[in-house]
């Protein structure tokens, strides 16, 4: 048998580490083990009864074939009434790409779009396959570290000292996956200042959390912000996190015809359509408008306050609130400190073994020093959790401070 050998880009990228640490967490429950799984980002609704029943009403008409490898005109007519509807964004069909989730979407924007020698700015903490997608189609990621101190934003000037004339995109993800954040209109305004210096620098926003929010202003990105940019920039969406629907795997994107035009190319050589019957439970979702999404909405809302409260009571744990998303991200390094632990993988790994309790280190996204909490789970999960996390670290301390007696 001949030696194997893999491609070199298999070597620049890693799994996903969020989805690791799901499939990790489901191996242990399966042997028996008492999980509690803090570390999955979806919804832990059911998607609404009429988006089912669309699907089901579907199968019985058979509507169980290919479609265009762009979406049904009908799903992206539905897309092209939403950003007008909830966005004021007017797009034509022609500049919308239906995908196989929201994954999808960024990997055929970087696979059209970015080349060798090609520089991709992003803010970390930042969502765990950006950078992999960039390395994938042979560009390289600029990682611009932000701080809690910062909200965890982007400020003008790090943009500023960032971008070079190699830059061909800049990623946002507003609301934040892990952090939360939300960008105000006035800080969008700022960075579209600093963009405008940079013409050949594009700008893809990342908006998959918009209805899960919950911050001082209307949710905007920075096409609303800054309208003269949209020639520039490709909005990336979906239905997953809003309507519960991450299974279904429908993200969308919409931009210059010509990207994505090249981006329904790369698709057309991949998977083709995305799947014909979560097509039409998409567009009953988008069609739907968002009542359904808005009981969702403030029982997140209402966990969120309630872990933060928490998270900031327990010891050597400093947690900023979000404005938006299922998630917190509390700098733990005073606990590290504390406990004589040497990284977020090593805490969260015995977090796991420990006390059953799923985590997924900062490490991940970017942000050594932090753990990503998700309180898309259930009230009584997360009151076990938070007390078992308690119990962790008050034994460790006194394991520590035990360990310094003479």
């Amino acid at each position: 048998m001949p030696k194997l050998t893999l491609s070199a880009r298999i070597g620049r990228i890693k799994p996903s580490p969020t989805l690791a640490v799901t499939a990790r967490a489901k191996k242990l429950k399966a042997e028996g083990r008492d999980i509690l799984d803090l570390g999955v980002g979806e919804p832990d609704f059911d998607t609404p009864d009429p988006i089912k029943k669309a699907a089901i009403q579907a199968i019985r008409e058979g509507f169980t074939k290919y479609t265009a490898v762009d979406g049904t005109a009908s799903l992206k007519d539905a897309i092209v009434q939403k950003f007008a509807r909830e966005n004021g964004l007017h797009f034509t069909t022609s500049q919308v790409l239906v995908s196989v989730g929201g994954k999808q979407s960024f990997y055929n924007l970087a696979q059209a779009f970015l080349d060798t020698d090609d520089e991709v700015v992003i803010p970390a903490p930042y969502w765990v396959s950006y950078i992999d997608m960039v390395l994938l189609a042979d560009a390289t990621p600029v990682i611009v570290p932000t701080t809690i101190e910062h909200g965890f934003k982007m400020t003008p000037e790090a943009l500023d000292t960032a971008l070079t004339y190699k830059t061909k995109l800049f990623v946002m993800n507003s609301p934040s996956n892990p952090t939360g954040a939300v960008y105000t209109r006035a800080e969008l305004a700022a960075l579209g200042e600093v963009l405008r210096r940079y013409p050949r620098t594009f700008i893809a926003t990342d908006d998959m959390y918009e209805h899960i929010s919950w911050g001082p202003e209307p949710f905007a990105n920075i096409v609303n912000v800054c309208p003269d940019l949209a020639d520039r920039t490709i909005v990336l969406n979906g239905v997953s996190k809003a309507y519960a629907m991450t299974g279904w795997r429908i993200g969308y994107a919409a931009g210059p015809a010509e990207i994505i035009k090249a981006m329904t190319t790369i698709q057309s050589q991949s998977t083709s359509n995305p799947t014909s019957i979560s097509q039409v439970a998409a567009e009953a979702a988008l069609r739907s408008g968002t009542d359904s999404i808005m009981p969702m909405r403030e029982a997140f809302k209402t966990r969120h306050d309630w872990l933060h409260s928490q998270l900031n009571a327990l010891p050597g744990i400093r947690c900023q609130a979000a404005d938006g998303t299922f998630y917190l991200f509390p700098e733990i390094s005073q606990a590290l400190a504390d406990l004589n632990i040497a990284s977020d993988q090593i805490l969260a790994e015995r977090l796991l073994e420990e006390t059953g309790v799923a985590v997924v280190p900062g490490s991940a996204f970017g942000a050594p020093g932090h753990l990503r909490f998700s309180y898309a789970t259930n009230d009584a999960t997360l009151a076990s959790a938070v007390e078992r996390l308690d119990r962790f670290l008050q034994a460790g301390r006194r394991a520590a401070a035990a360990a310094q007696l003479p």
